[in-house]
């Protein structure tokens, strides 16, 4: 996912269910110039919703106890 999120920066939005996102990202992405802030914008996105799932995780094993 994280390389389809470098080279397709707008697909890794879509994929997991941000539209507008994708749709701003794709726009952004048109430009020559604006591929690499998409590319590290869909990457920091990628990681940021991987540590949410991984704390959701946690906090709910955590609870159980």
């Amino acid at each position: 996912m994280t390389l389809i999120a470098i080279l397709l920066p707008w697909l890794s939005f879509l994929l997991r269910g941000r539209i507008l996102s994708g749709i701003l990202c794709l726009v952004l992405q048109i430009t020559l110039i604006g591929w690499l802030p998409a590319a590290i914008w869909a990457v920091v996105s990628l990681n940021n919703a991987r540590e949410d799932r991984r704390n959701r995780a946690l906090i709910k094993a955590i609870r159980e106890k």
